[in-house]
């Protein structure tokens, strides 16, 4: 696939970053991509290997390598070196709906599998996929195509976010009628309100509903299922009822002082807020505001970053982020050989834009929160305490402890499984891990007609997870409906 010498022609181009003093200023998007000329070779370093782990989506040593979608990288790159964009698009669009979302947000599994990386570096396939979708609406080739025929069925999805809206798409296109129901005042979940507008612009998911609807899509906003809404009368209306309602129980920081003390938010809250301000929805309470002020960010994963380039572009004083594993090393390790997911550090756009406004890393490792101190109620600063882990028990090292100034914490410390309303109201079994209960490779749970997909089943995971269960929930629903698998 691409050009037989390509990989050895081209050498890797990657969108362009627009500076971080530069693009601090504002919360818009901060990439700008290259010329179609620049794609096609990009495209034309994809090699005609024999084994494409990039499309694998395979287990080794416990881990997926390549994509969970199994998009079809190496055929669409081949049409995009052949300036084929139509078909590409095609090609990818049958694997993958959202590419427009995956584009940009996606940690880009399918290029740490890729083998142009063992040596060198992997093609750019997240940034080639975004090309294909943005020409493609620029072209005028995304278009609502309702289904030919209706099947009389009608489903309900609970819950807008990524693998909501996947397995509301599958489904309209096999003709059933379909109602997303959203308690957020706009559809996209952590789409929406959990990515901030710097690295995923909100008009891209209107541009999308407006898509969806054109096809058929009902979507109903600021109804809470549960609370406005009953779920029994929605089982008796529909047919099916898919449950996409998330993770989102945060985890809580375990310090002594928390309690009652103002200026500590949740991360997910605190980006919820932020961009609704953004949007001219709500304003943000004067607690949140970061502007002046000394943030500490509890968390080193995605929304970690997020945080920190967010109260960067606020204006706060000092940010620290702190992270309880210890720092991972700068290259692989022998025992992380590829194709695995590479288990070294990642500098993400947060970090950058920190180290240019501060001067330094904000990142504090194998360090956890202890205590925390107020002023009046109100945060003024924290004692941090450095850890290990011993025997698998997280343990405190003695004599490590140090006090940093803080007037807003934000804890983006992971989540512990779904909010209980639904499943407790409709009897649902739950894992251990505080998520919906299925059989294994199934999607249905203990209560006739009703299908849990996405976060809400699988736990907190990636965008491009929750598109794959949203897709494949969405098949076994229909055949359940319709007697066979049209697959």
């Amino acid at each position: 696939m691409g050009k037989q010498t390509g990989f050895l022609e081209y050498e890797r181009c990657e969108n362009r970053e627009i500076p971080a003093a530069a693009r601090i200023r504002n919360f818009q998007e901060f990439h700008t991509p290259y010329s179609a000329e620049i794609r096609r070779q990009q495209g034309a370093r994809c090699m005609n290997c024999g084994v494409p782990f990039c499309q694998s989506a395979m287990k080794l040593s416990g881990m997926v390598v390549g994509c969970p979608l199994h998009n079809l990288i190496p055929e669409w790159n081949d049409a995009i070196y052949k300036g084929q964009d139509r078909h590409a698009l095609a090609r990818l669009l049958k694997t993958n709906r959202f590419p427009e979302f995956t584009g940009r947000v996606c940690p880009a599994l399918c290029e740490k599998a890729c083998i142009c990386g063992q040596y060198d570096e992997p093609v750019t396939v997240r940034d080639n996929e975004l090309y294909l979708i943005e020409t493609g609406y620029r072209q005028g080739w995304m278009e609502g195509k309702p289904p030919v025929r209706e099947s009389g069925r009608k489903i309900a999805v609970i819950g807008s976010g990524p693998s909501g809206l996947s397995a509301a798409d599958a489904l309209r296109k096999r003709g059933h009628a379909i109602t997303v129901y959203e308690r957020e005042d706009r559809i996209g979940g952590l789409l929406m309100y959990g990515i901030p507008n710097m690295k995923l612009d909100k008009s891209v998911i209107a541009r999308r509903q407006q898509l969806m609807e054109a096809e058929g899509i009902v979507f109903r906003t600021g109804v809470n299922v549960g609370k406005d809404l009953q779920i029994s009368n929605l089982r008796e209306e529909y047919d099916a009822v898919i449950l996409c309602c998330g993770s989102k129980q945060p985890r809580p920081l375990q310090a002594e002082g928390m309690e009652g003390t103002k200026g500590i938010f949740y991360a997910v809250d605190f980006l919820t807020a932020a961009t609704k301000n953004l949007l001219g929805s709500s304003h943000l309470p004067a607690a949140m505001q970061a502007k002046g002020k000394h943030v500490v960010v509890v968390g080193g994963g995605d929304t970690g970053n997020d945080c920190i380039g967010t109260v960067i572009r606020m204006g706060c004083k000092s940010v620290t982020a702190l992270e309880m594993m210890p720092k991972p090393p700068a290259e692989r390790k022998a025992d992380n050989p590829w194709p695995e997911w590479p288990k070294t550090l990642r500098t993400d756009y947060g970090h950058t834009e920190a180290i240019q406004v501060f001067g330094r890393d904000p990142r504090v490792f194998s360090t956890t929160v202890r205590k925390v101190f107020s002023e009046k109620g109100r945060i003024k600063a924290i004692e941090t305490v450095q850890v290990t882990f011993e025997k698998g028990k997280l343990v405190e090292i003695k004599g490590s402890e140090q006090k940093l100034p803080c007037d807003l914490l934000l804890i983006a410390a992971g989540f512990i499984g779904a909010e209980k309303q639904i499943p407790a109201s409709l009897g649902l079994e739950m894992t251990g891990r505080g998520v919906v209960s299925t059989p294994e490779g199934s999607y249905a749970t203990n209560i006739p007609g009703v299908f849990a997909a996405g976060d809400m089943r699988r736990g907190q995971s990636l965008v491009v997870w929750a598109l794959a269960e949203g897709r494949a929930c969405a098949a076994e629903v229909d055949a359940s409906l319709m007697g066979y698998r049209n697959s």
